[in-house]
């Protein structure tokens, strides 16, 4: 499938679970459901209806396949759809809030819009409204959906807790973050949640244990190689295309997986970096310039989207592991280097 395909695939997963999506959020009060709508890119502050994108979809269309793929028809996946595309917002608004992220899609996050009380309360108003929808599914495999999205929000919380101690850490010596730390973090915060969207399709649609738990592990490998990329455009990218500010990370001495890979390659750009990141003061616009190209230099941009290269391959090898229907499968596979982008 060309990318043209895959856009029309998501274009149909998104066309069948959005409506239901609105319809969910607008029974909700009025001003969480406002601050919701301006979260999911629907409208502007005071609710004026938004041209635009609100995102590819992705979670939908993982869910909606994998039920398809798992023998169902995709209307068995639209509550699950409905209730990731929920989480995954509540995510985004308490993301922002504790990042200090001022920006997303080009525009005041919400909580720069409407402060950071009321953010955190569409937050939470989105969570408990996932759990509402997954609850009142109808058919016998709701309950198990329910246990589903509270397992993986449980890891998703473990991997932001992580993500915010490594803040504090050092650059270099025995407290430092490891790669491989790195990485079991980002299966959490990153990965659970798109393992959480194929699993509700696959649960919803009746599929065995074996074949929820390889899409489920499918969805955590893609969700890796999403965040390696991310982290790479991070440092590299356009913020007309990612959204937000470049080397806005770096600026926090966030923890990334370039520099940290950059750091851990031990090469005389290793050290220079280590160096630079470890001075006081925070980095002004020249610093970070330098900064990027050492991470560069010592190897980072590569291996992380080398490490992005590997999580597909696995991300495939589950997905071909198990019986599935055909022709959404293929579908599937063709999504999953669509998802991470060209960089890979």
């Amino acid at each position: 499938m060309d990318g043209g395909a895959v856009a029309a695939v998501l274009d149909r997963c998104r066309g069948m679970v959005e409506p239901v999506l609105r319809a969910r959020v607008a029974g909700m009060h009025a001003w969480p459901a406002e601050m919701a709508g301006y979260a999911f890119g629907w409208w502007e502050h005071g609710g004026e209806p938004r041209a635009g994108s609100s995102g590819k979809g992705v979670r939908t269309a993982l869910a909606v396949l994998c039920a398809e793929a798992a023998g169902a028809p995709a209307e068995a996946a639209v509550d699950g759809a409905v209730a990731v595309e929920l989480v995954h917002t509540f995510t985004l608004l308490h993301d922002d809030i504790m990042d200090g992220d001022e920006t997303r899609r080009q525009r005041p996050a919400a909580w720069k819009a409407y402060g950071t009380g009321p953010a955190v309360l569409a937050g939470d108003a989105l969570f408990a409204l996932a759990f509402e929808v997954l609850a009142g599914s109808p058919g016998p495999h709701g309950g198990a959906a329910v246990r589903r999205l509270s397992a993986d929000l449980g890891d998703v919380v473990d991997g932001q807790a992580e993500d915010l101690l490594f803040e504090g850490r050092p650059w270099t010596g025995p407290g430092a973050v490891p790669v491989d730390a790195y990485l079991r973090m980002a299966e959490h915060k990153t990965g659970a949640l798109l393992g959480c969207a194929a699993a509700l399709g696959a649960v919803l649609a009746g599929a065995p244990g074996a074949t929820v738990d390889a899409l489920t592990t499918a969805g955590r490998q893609l969700g890796v190689a999403f965040q390696a990329v991310d982290d790479v455009l991070g440092l590299w990218g356009d913020p007309a295309t990612t959204g937000k500010p470049v080397h806005g990370d770096l600026r926090r001495r966030k923890k990334t997986l370039p520099v940290l890979a950059a750091l851990a390659a031990g090469t005389p750009a290793s050290g220079r970096l280590a160096a630079l990141l470890s001075g006081p003061g925070p980095l002004d616009g020249d610093a970070l310039r330098r900064a990027a190209v050492l991470v560069e230099e010592a190897g980072g941009r590569e291996a992380a989207l080398a490490e992005a290269r590997v999580r597909l391959d696995r991300a495939r090898a589950c997905l071909r592991g198990v019986p599935l229907a055909p022709e959404p499968a293929g579908r599937l596979l063709a999504l999953l280097p669509y998802v991470v982008g060209r960089s890979v």
